[in-house]
């Protein structure tokens, strides 16, 4: 064998160039991915460099990725790439979590000092409430800097600012953080390392590691991250939740409107820059060999645009082959995954050009898993607000979008969810807010229930404005309005959220899948893996990290009650069995007096709703 690669090496690296060129034109994906990562591997081989990254995830949460636990976003898995093609093994290359460096700070530390390199990702631009994660903070940023020894540096969407929450204005990075010799990014981080490594002679990368202050900020190129992101997929075996973490996987960034949103920080990463499909897939591909089964594409301000063209409307045209491509290519990279959904849409696409999304939200169905979200970014349904702000599209356009995506996607999927349902965000706050936006904001709402028509999700946030965007210095009505703002969100929880949830998922639903994932007051709080899943409450001590499923017994304003499916009716505490759908409490307390029951025929016997309760026990 060794002789057969001696042999084959040069001849394979001296074609390589060529046969790929053949390969991609007659769409020979599977072969083409393997080449390409045979090459990949080989130019690691010749890099080998002896030194010790450390890369630090403090979670990111901007309007177009998410990398809050249990989401891993692409930042670190590029970056690991990155590392990789300049020569360090995947055991120099250490990634932390915040929260698991938080749970063990001396070994942190210890890992900090013996590290050449220490690279901070941080940044979130559309800051939300999570259920066990929390982002960095700026202290804990300048512990790690303090206690590191090596090469420092951050970056991340934390290059354009931070803010504690919504309503309050960004601040710049420069000079407000103690970074103790860190470098800040001031573009991609995963660019500026792999420019900090010097290139010599005789090999690709050196051990050395350039002065940060000389090395140029840039943009990586999508050519990079179509190797670096199959190089850093090893990366995932790393994350505190493996083998249960969603992979955000990226198609394009970046805006290509010639106006964009007055408080958007997406344009900050320039106009639509498209991923070549192939590399998606062979992304996939090598995250699925490492042992991922959870997907969201998500990583883009807009699916449906993707690769679309130019035909001088509001938006490119979408390109449904592509999408169908897309798809096809990761259920055939990935045949036994386990969740496939998707983020965000652009309503003004689906409403300007409802054929061809049709044709995409067709594909998404065939390819995808039941529960997925389209998250429109809606702002405001106030047109004054649209006009100062520059959005995207009427209240009238998004409704048309949300009748779209109902006509096809509100049947239920095997997993009890209907297989996909629109998301809707609104951003309080900007420019020519009065006390009337928020009434059409919640007429617009009122309308879609009376409608009869789903949401899956209603996002409610005050803006946080950034240095360089139009709000910047002007965002004084999220100040103001800030109790109009509280009674408003607290009334659109009440008399639209609770009856939408009640739409969307009825008492008795059963959901498959539920993670265990935290307790709290002797309640287990988990969620279906998947795009802005349900919240459940069972009133029980399960274990965690695992998976059951649930039956839905009563509804909050954004979260749910449930039992086990089956409930086992003779071990089941009486609080589960008070929870089963449509029992009142005196009948409760019969079922729990006759305990135990000899089997089904002698519950239906004793227990007059025993037919109505049938489905949901065991015995």
């Amino acid at each position: 064998m060794a002789i057969l690669v001696i042999t084959v090496l040069p001849l394979f690296i001296s074609l390589h160039i060529p046969l790929i060129r053949f390969l991609k034109p007659v769409r020979l994906p599977v072969l083409y991915i393997w080449l390409r990562s045979i090459l990949s591997i080989i130019k690691q081989m010749k890099t080998r460099i002896d030194m010790k990254a450390l890369i630090i995830d403090g979670y990111v949460d901007e309007p177009a990725c998410l990398g809050v636990p249990p989401y891993l976003s692409p930042y670190p898995r590029y970056m690991a790439g990155a590392l990789r093609e300049r020569g360090l093994s995947e055991k120099d290359i250490h990634y932390l979590a915040i929260d698991t460096l938080r749970e063990n700070p001396p070994g942190a530390g210890e890992l900090a000092r013996k590290a050449d390199l220490v690279i901070v990702i941080a940044g979130m631009t559309v800051p939300g409430k999570y259920l066990r994660a929390s982002p960095i903070t700026l202290g804990e940023i300048e512990t790690i800097f303090r206690t590191a020894h090596g090469v420092k540096v951050i970056g991340g969407p934390i290059r354009l600012g931070f803010s504690s929450e919504g309503g309050r204005a960004a601040k710049g990075t420069e000079g407000k953080i103690n970074l103790s010799g860190a470098v800040l990014a001031r573009m991609d981080l995963e660019a500026f390392v792999y420019d900090l490594f010097k290139d010599d002679a005789n090999r690709v990368s050196s051990a050395k590691l350039r002065d940060p202050e000389t090395v140029e900020h840039r943009f990586r190129t999508t050519a990079e991250i179509g190797r670096w992101g199959p190089g850093g997929a090893f990366l995932v075996r790393q994350h505190p939740d493996f083998p249960y973490c969603m992979c955000e996987l990226e198609t394009y960034r970046g805006c290509g409107r010639e106006v964009h949103c007055s408080f958007c920080t997406e344009p900050f990463y320039g106009a639509s820059d498209y991923r070549p499909i192939e590399d998606v897939i062979s992304e996939v591909s090598s995250l699925y060999s490492h042992g991922a089964r959870y997907f969201r594409i998500g990583r883009q301000p807009d699916l449906f645009s993707y690769h679309g063209m130019d035909t001088g409307g509001p938006v490119p045209k979408p390109n449904p082959a592509a999408i169908e491509r897309l798809y096809r290519g990761i259920r055939n990279s990935a045949p036994e995954l386990s969740v496939l959904h998707m983020d965000n849409a652009n309503p003004i696409t689906l409403a300007a050009y409802p054929e061809e999304s049709e044709q995409i939200l067709k594909t998404i169905i065939k390819y995808h898993t039941p529960g997925d979200v389209s998250a429109f970014g809606m702002e405001s349904a106030d047109q004054a607000v649209i006009e100062a702000n520059f959005l995207k599209a009427s209240s009238e356009e998004v409704f048309e979008a949300i009748k779209l995506v109902n006509r096809f996607g509100a049947v239920r999927g095997a997993n009890g969810l209907p297989e996909i349902l629109p998301g809707i965000n609104f951003v309080h706050g900007l420019m020519g807010e009065s006390r009337k936006t928020f009434q059409l904001n919640y007429d617009f709402l009122k309308q879609v229930l009376d409608s009869g028509l789903l949401l899956r999700r209603i996002n409610i946030r005050q803006v946080m404005a950034f240095p360089g965007t139009s709000i910047y210095g002007k965002d004084e009505a999220a100040r103001k309005h800030k109790k109009l703002f509280l009674d408003y969100k607290e009334r659109v929880r009440k008399n639209i959220d609770l009856p939408m949830l009640r739409r969307v998922v009825p008492e008795g639903t059963v959901l498959r899948d539920v993670m265990c994932e935290v307790h709290e007051n002797g309640v287990t709080f988990g969620r279906q893996l998947g795009s802005y899943p349900l919240l459940i409450g069972i009133p029980a001590p399960l274990p965690l990290r695992k998976f059951i499923d649930v039956t839905v017994t009563g509804h909050g304003m954004r979260s749910i009650t449930g039992i086990p499916y089956p409930l086992p009716i003779n071990t089941a505490s009486p609080n589960l069995i008070r929870e089963l759908p449509g029992l009142g409490r005196k009948a409760a307390d019969r079922i729990i007096a006759g305990l135990p029951y000899t089997d089904r025929a002698d519950f239906l016997k004793r227990v007059s709703e025993g037919d109505k309760l049938n489905r949901f026990i065991e015995i």
